[in-house]
């Protein structure tokens, strides 16, 4: 057997990435020449690398993922229809719609136009040496400005209003764990180090909901994830863990109780 084909026993090996999305408002000049007069924005759902470049006006986005991850999936909305369109096509420029669009090289993102948020599902599949079994992540669209509880606010600002205040972020943080790599996809993994997170803040923060103080420091320009951010979303996802199986114990306990005066009304209905 070849040994390309033996899964290292033991090991764990990870890839940061961030999915999520931008969105800005359409000027009236676009919303004047769009065939849909409703739609109100621009955005582009994408899946990138944690990291970013030196410079860049996007999120994340300093590696190629293609070395690891073959297609990317993004279904939209029902109310998209002609799920066939290509995806090489924007909504900007077409009159038809997609729900489901497969992007199958870097950079893994679709850009299109509405009116509305909505929950988009993500489903990364891996190039064929990992023999890893595709994953699903779900984004919840963000279009309109952030509030410091994450809710949306009662009214959306004028678009004018929103057109001065810039893009909207939505992005998340994760990070892909392989547990047991095949050889020739750990090869494939340790050729192509990340790009580390820098360790001090040189922009505005990612907002997220767990932080209602990071509002504030999301604002002013492009926002970009950092080594702190990354060690902060590592700490809450072990509190949540624990979370969960503290509440699974609970119920085990509860469950046990439960049985225990089952057994007891059996054997009392027994002796009747």
């Amino acid at each position: 057997m070849s040994t390309e084909r033996v899964r290292v026993k033991g090991l764990s090996i990870y890839r940061p990435i961030i999915y999520g999305n931008t969105a800005v408002v359409l000027t009236p000049e676009e919303r004047e020449a769009h065939p849909s007069r409703e739609h109100t924005h621009r955005w582009t759902v994408a899946v990138r690398s944690a990291a970013s470049a030196e410079n860049s006006d996007i999120v994340g986005g300093a590696d190629d993922l293609g070395y690891f991850i073959r297609r990317v999936t993004f279904k939209l909305h029902e109310t998209y229809p002609n799920p066939s369109r290509s995806t090489s096509q924007s909504s900007f420029a077409a009159t038809s719609f997609s729900t489901r669009a497969d992007v199958d090289k870097p950079p893994f993102e679709v850009t299109e136009t509405g009116w509305g948020e909505f929950e988009i599902q993500i489903r990364i599949t891996f190039i064929p040496e990992a023999g890893e079994k595709p994953i699903l992540l779900y984004h919840h669209l963000k279009l309109h400005p952030w509030t410091a509880s994450g809710a949306d606010v009662e009214a959306p600002p004028p678009a004018d209003v929103a057109a001065q205040l810039g893009p909207v972020h939505s992005w998340q943080y994760d990070e892909i764990v392989f547990t047991d790599p095949f050889q020739q996809f750990l090869n494939t993994l340790t050729a192509h180090p990340p790009t580390p997170l820098h360790k001090a803040r040189r922009r505005p923060v990612p907002f997220h909901t767990a932080n209602p103080g990071s509002l504030d420091a999301s604002k002013g320009g492009v926002p970009e994830f950092t080594a702190a951010m990354e060690k902060e979303e590592t700490q809450r996802l072990e509190e949540a863990k624990k979370t969960v199986v503290a509440e699974q114990e609970k119920l085990r306990v509860s469950l046990s109780e439960k049985e225990k005066e089952l057994e007891k009304l059996r054997r009392e209905l027994g002796e009747v």
